[in-house]
């Protein structure tokens, strides 16, 4: 079982930055993967950004260069610093760790880039 919550969502407009929390809690194995995604409206879920547990980094291409994924493994805390916003990135953003035994998922939290 484990259980992950998301924090830092809201509006921003274009070009502004907003960072991301996960906080972690339950049976999780120190060999883990944690992650970003996204649902814009009328669209697929698809990868932001992934961390293991040694820090090797995965993002997409389209937010590369922009946005930031961190770990505090003592904590069990995923963070996403996200610069250089747009219109585009508007989402909703879930936090995802994956671990031998499963894959565990957020709520969500709302992103809403404005021009």
């Amino acid at each position: 079982q484990v259980q992950l919550v998301e924090s830092g969502g809201g509006l921003v407009q274009a070009g502004g930055s907003l960072t991301l929390s996960c906080a972690a809690s339950g049976s999780i194995f120190s060999i883990n993967v944690m992650g970003w995604y996204r649902r814009a409206p009328g669209k697929q879920r698809e990868l932001v950004a992934t961390i293991d547990s040694v820090g090797r980094r995965h993002y997409a291409d389209s937010v590369k260069g922009r946005f930031t994924i961190s770990r505090d493994n003592a904590k069990n805390m995923v963070f996403l610093q996200m610069n250089s916003l747009k219109p585009e990135d508007t989402a909703v953003y879930y936090c995802n760790l994956e671990q031998r035994g499963g894959a565990y998922w957020g709520q969500g939290t709302q992103v809403t880039v404005s021009s």
